[in-house]
């Protein structure tokens, strides 16, 4: 719909586009929480996204870490899945022509061991009909090689990106971790190498102990905290990164809300995730659209574009 008829029937703009995406509203969902979207099909209208993000995908596919995988926290979740996934090929054969039945742009998440990984994988999606973009994951705390390898490195993660912008012509969208010195350096560096936006923030890396068996709880140890519990560390990152790189960015961590969302547009998101809050609530994601809306239409702006940074503003 274009803007003008958007005003002319009342309602605001919701559409935006992240570094040559196109969503009709800001709403998507953070890789890993809401499958490849098979999973969720039967609780929510999946053309209502914004766009989608999919679970984590390698070239070859991998079984993940051992169990347990989860574990609850006072306000969120500990997760070490370790990337578990059936391979790309699996991806584009059989999930693609699944997502294909729906009006949004599709997201693929990728990870790999080594930067050349990262660029194969690039490559074999790049021809892969459907797929709207690219979101390189350089900031799994879950996996022992490649991930945060990266992700904490800002040469690194630079490498990482030039090699997946050299491979293919789909924006590339890359996620950054917390769990380093300065999420501002790496996101410049990512910035220098060509990346077309960036989502944050990735999981914090954390750990529970059971008391009773005097053992960490999840079978590989460590794993990353997500939930409410981090969004204000979420938030405050998005605010540093705006301000210092000029590249369109997805805000997530910890979102349930419409009004969480807004925190993190108005830090300078263009664009949110929904997360941990699937697991809760299916239908979190249009409870945030609908809550946005809403919002919108209270204050009189006529287009969510307004909102982006403005907290920024005197």
């Amino acid at each position: 719909m274009k803007q003008r008829d958007q005003e002319k029937d009342g309602r605001p703009n919701l559409s935006v586009n992240v570094g040559g995406i196109a969503m009709k509203n800001p709403v998507t969902v953070a890789s890993g929480t809401f499958g490849f979207g098979p999973e969720y099909a039967p609780y929510l209208d999946l053309n209502r996204l914004g766009a989608i993000v999919v679970k984590g995908a390698t070239l070859e596919p991998r079984p993940g870490n051992p169990t347990p995988r989860l574990v609850e926290t006072p306000a969120g979740i500990l997760n070490s899945i370790g990337l578990q996934n059936p391979g790309a090929d699996h991806f584009i054969e059989e999930v693609l022509p699944f997502l294909a039945r729906y009006d949004l742009p599709v997201i693929v998440n990728i990870a790999g061991d080594t930067v050349e990984d990262y660029a194969r994988l690039a490559e074999k999606l790049d021809g892969a009909s459907g797929v709207a973009g690219l979101e390189v994951n350089i900031s799994c705390p879950n996996v022992k090689k490649g991930g945060l390898q990266f992700g904490s490195d800002p040469h690194g993660a630079f490498e990482v990106t030039r090699a997946v912008k050299a491979t293919t012509r789909l924006p590339v969208i890359v996620k950054l971790s917390p769990n380093v010195t300065s999420v501002v350096e790496v996101a410049a560096r990512v910035a220098e190498a060509g990346a077309d936006a960036l989502s944050m923030i990735n999981t914090l890396l954390g750990m529970a102990i059971d008391i009773h068996r005097r053992r960490p709880v999840l079978g590989n140890g460590m794993g990353g905290l997500s939930g409410p519990a981090v969004r204000p560390v979420a938030v405050r990152v998005v605010w540093q990164v705006y301000r210092e790189v000029r590249l369109p960015i997805i805000g997530m961590g910890g979102i349930t809300t419409a009004e969480d969302a807004l925190e993190f547009i108005l830090a300078g998101a263009t664009a949110v995730a929904v997360g941990t809050a699937n697991f809760v609530n299916p239908r979190a994601t249009l409870d945030v659209i609908d809550g946005i809306e809403a919002y919108l239409l209270r204050y009189g702006v006529n287009d969510v574009r307004e909102l982006v940074g403005a907290a920024h503003k005197d």
